[in-house]
Protein backbone atom coordinates (compact mmCIF):
# COMPACT_ATOMS: atom_id res chain seq x y z
CA UNK A 1 0.00 0.00 0.00
CA UNK A 2 2.99 2.57 0.67
CA UNK A 3 4.74 1.59 -2.13
CA UNK A 4 1.56 2.42 -4.23
CA UNK A 5 0.72 5.65 -2.06
CA UNK A 6 4.53 6.51 -3.15
CA UNK A 7 4.60 5.72 -6.74
CA UNK A 8 1.24 7.83 -7.34
CA UNK A 9 2.18 10.74 -5.57
CA UNK A 10 5.86 10.51 -7.57
CA UNK A 11 3.45 11.51 -10.44
CA UNK A 12 2.11 14.54 -8.99
CA UNK A 13 5.06 16.53 -10.28
CA UNK A 14 4.44 20.35 -10.27
CA UNK A 15 5.37 21.59 -13.80
CA UNK A 16 8.70 23.93 -14.17
CA UNK A 17 8.71 27.06 -12.82
CA UNK A 18 9.83 30.10 -15.58
CA UNK A 19 11.95 32.88 -14.89
CA UNK A 20 11.45 36.27 -16.94
CA UNK A 21 13.38 39.18 -16.95
CA UNK A 22 13.01 42.84 -18.65
CA UNK A 23 15.50 43.92 -21.11
CA UNK A 24 16.72 46.88 -22.76
CA UNK A 25 15.69 47.89 -26.10
CA UNK A 26 18.56 46.96 -28.61
CA UNK A 27 17.10 48.97 -31.58
CA UNK A 28 17.75 52.27 -29.19
CA UNK A 29 20.42 54.60 -30.39
CA UNK A 30 21.08 58.17 -29.26
CA UNK A 31 18.42 60.79 -30.22
CA UNK A 32 20.68 63.42 -30.92
CA UNK A 33 24.26 65.63 -29.70
CA UNK A 34 23.75 65.72 -26.25
CA UNK A 35 26.89 66.30 -23.39
CA UNK A 36 26.44 62.77 -21.00
CA UNK A 37 24.94 63.19 -17.59
CA UNK A 38 24.91 61.37 -14.40
CA UNK A 39 21.84 60.12 -13.18
CA UNK A 40 20.07 57.87 -10.96
CA UNK A 41 17.04 56.45 -11.67
CA UNK A 42 14.77 55.84 -8.76
CA UNK A 43 13.23 55.24 -6.64
CA UNK A 44 10.99 53.48 -8.99
CA UNK A 45 7.24 52.63 -7.35
CA UNK A 46 4.74 49.97 -8.92
CA UNK A 47 1.26 49.10 -8.06
CA UNK A 48 0.80 46.77 -5.24
CA UNK A 49 -0.92 44.01 -7.54
CA UNK A 50 2.15 43.29 -9.80
CA UNK A 51 4.68 43.48 -7.14
CA UNK A 52 4.77 39.92 -6.20
CA UNK A 53 7.52 37.42 -7.73
CA UNK A 54 4.37 35.76 -9.74
CA UNK A 55 3.72 37.54 -13.20
CA UNK A 56 0.10 38.68 -13.37
CA UNK A 57 -1.84 38.98 -16.00
CA UNK A 58 -5.57 40.66 -16.30
CA UNK A 59 -8.04 37.89 -17.74
CA UNK A 60 -11.54 40.32 -17.64
CA UNK A 61 -12.28 44.24 -16.46
CA UNK A 62 -11.66 42.98 -13.01
CA UNK A 63 -10.21 39.88 -12.70
CA UNK A 64 -6.65 39.26 -12.86
CA UNK A 65 -4.60 35.73 -13.00
CA UNK A 66 -1.41 35.10 -10.83
CA UNK A 67 1.11 33.12 -12.60
CA UNK A 68 2.32 30.41 -10.07
CA UNK A 69 4.63 28.93 -12.66
CA UNK A 70 6.08 31.94 -14.58
CA UNK A 71 7.98 34.03 -12.17
CA UNK A 72 9.66 37.79 -12.34
CA UNK A 73 13.77 36.97 -11.62
CA UNK A 74 13.98 39.33 -9.44
CA UNK A 75 11.79 42.62 -7.50
CA UNK A 76 9.76 43.89 -10.72
CA UNK A 77 10.71 47.60 -9.39
CA UNK A 78 14.60 46.81 -9.54
CA UNK A 79 13.66 45.66 -13.08
CA UNK A 80 12.11 48.37 -14.39
CA UNK A 81 14.58 50.85 -13.18
CA UNK A 82 17.58 48.63 -14.58
CA UNK A 83 15.75 48.57 -18.10
CA UNK A 84 15.09 52.59 -18.35
CA UNK A 85 18.42 53.50 -17.00
CA UNK A 86 20.08 51.20 -19.40
CA UNK A 87 17.68 52.51 -22.23
CA UNK A 88 18.55 56.05 -21.39
CA UNK A 89 22.20 55.78 -21.38
CA UNK A 90 21.89 54.62 -24.97
CA UNK A 91 19.50 57.47 -25.57
CA UNK A 92 21.81 60.36 -24.02
CA UNK A 93 24.70 58.88 -24.96
CA UNK A 94 25.96 58.68 -20.78
CA UNK A 95 28.20 55.62 -18.83
CA UNK A 96 26.74 57.23 -16.09
CA UNK A 97 22.95 56.34 -15.81
CA UNK A 98 22.15 53.84 -13.23
CA UNK A 99 20.13 52.49 -10.25
CA UNK A 100 22.82 52.87 -7.57
CA UNK A 101 22.74 56.06 -5.99
CA UNK A 102 26.95 55.91 -5.70
CA UNK A 103 29.47 57.97 -4.15
CA UNK A 104 28.58 61.01 -6.32
CA UNK A 105 28.98 64.53 -6.07
CA UNK A 106 25.01 65.47 -5.69
CA UNK A 107 26.06 68.78 -7.69
CA UNK A 108 25.83 67.20 -10.96
CA UNK A 109 23.67 63.82 -10.20
CA UNK A 110 20.25 63.81 -12.32
CA UNK A 111 17.21 62.19 -10.23
CA UNK A 112 14.73 60.48 -12.10
CA UNK A 113 11.58 59.57 -10.13
CA UNK A 114 9.58 56.44 -11.46
CA UNK A 115 5.74 55.98 -10.57
CA UNK A 116 4.28 53.13 -12.22
CA UNK A 117 0.78 53.56 -12.51
CA UNK A 118 -0.11 50.57 -14.49
CA UNK A 119 1.83 47.42 -15.81
CA UNK A 120 -0.72 45.72 -17.35
CA UNK A 121 -0.05 42.73 -19.54
CA UNK A 122 -2.84 40.71 -21.51
CA UNK A 123 -1.66 37.48 -22.83
CA UNK A 124 -1.46 37.46 -26.48
CA UNK A 125 -3.08 40.62 -27.21
CA UNK A 126 -1.44 43.81 -25.37
CA UNK A 127 0.63 45.32 -22.33
CA UNK A 128 0.28 48.60 -21.23
CA UNK A 129 2.57 50.42 -19.02
CA UNK A 130 1.67 53.99 -18.04
CA UNK A 131 4.34 55.75 -15.81
CA UNK A 132 4.13 59.38 -14.22
CA UNK A 133 7.92 60.21 -13.51
CA UNK A 134 10.15 63.78 -12.77
CA UNK A 135 13.33 64.49 -13.71
CA UNK A 136 14.91 66.45 -11.11
CA UNK A 137 18.48 68.10 -12.30
CA UNK A 138 21.83 68.87 -10.39
CA UNK A 139 20.70 71.14 -7.77
CA UNK A 140 20.27 75.07 -8.98
CA UNK A 141 21.20 73.86 -12.51
CA UNK A 142 17.24 73.88 -13.83
CA UNK A 143 13.73 72.85 -13.32
CA UNK A 144 12.08 69.62 -12.14
CA UNK A 145 10.23 68.24 -15.69
CA UNK A 146 7.55 66.24 -14.86
CA UNK A 147 5.62 63.91 -17.38
CA UNK A 148 3.12 60.93 -17.74
CA UNK A 149 4.09 58.46 -20.60
CA UNK A 150 1.50 55.72 -21.71
CA UNK A 151 2.47 53.35 -23.93
CA UNK A 152 0.72 50.24 -25.30
CA UNK A 153 2.22 47.44 -27.21
CA UNK A 154 0.89 44.57 -29.32
CA UNK A 155 2.28 41.19 -27.69
CA UNK A 156 3.21 38.93 -30.86
CA UNK A 157 2.37 35.75 -29.74
CA UNK A 158 1.38 33.40 -27.00
CA UNK A 159 3.31 32.50 -24.16
CA UNK A 160 5.53 35.27 -21.55
CA UNK A 161 8.04 35.47 -23.90
CA UNK A 162 6.72 37.88 -26.76
CA UNK A 163 4.56 39.41 -23.25
CA UNK A 164 8.09 40.61 -22.02
CA UNK A 165 9.29 41.73 -24.77
CA UNK A 166 6.02 43.78 -25.36
CA UNK A 167 6.85 45.65 -21.55
CA UNK A 168 10.57 45.98 -22.96
CA UNK A 169 9.38 48.07 -26.16
CA UNK A 170 6.74 50.14 -23.82
CA UNK A 171 9.38 50.77 -21.60
CA UNK A 172 11.77 52.21 -24.05
CA UNK A 173 8.83 54.09 -25.43
CA UNK A 174 8.57 56.15 -21.71
CA UNK A 175 12.24 56.00 -21.63
CA UNK A 176 12.26 58.28 -25.20
CA UNK A 177 9.91 60.65 -23.33
CA UNK A 178 12.37 60.96 -20.06
CA UNK A 179 15.32 61.32 -22.73
CA UNK A 180 13.09 64.20 -24.16
CA UNK A 181 12.56 65.88 -21.44
CA UNK A 182 16.25 65.79 -20.32
CA UNK A 183 17.44 67.30 -23.52
CA UNK A 184 15.02 69.87 -23.39
CA UNK A 185 15.99 71.34 -19.86
CA UNK A 186 19.84 71.36 -20.06
CA UNK A 187 21.83 72.56 -17.52
CA UNK A 188 22.45 75.56 -16.43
Amino acid sequence: MLALAGAMLGGCKSPPTNFYTLSPDQSLSATGASRPISAVIGPVTIPGVVDRPQIVTRIGDNEVAVNEFDRWAQPLGGDIGRVIAADLGVLLNSPEISVFDAVRDPAVMWRVRIDVMRFESVPGRDVTVDVLWAVRPPPGKGRVVTGRSVARETVSGPGFEPLIAAHDRALASVSRDIAAAVQANPPQ
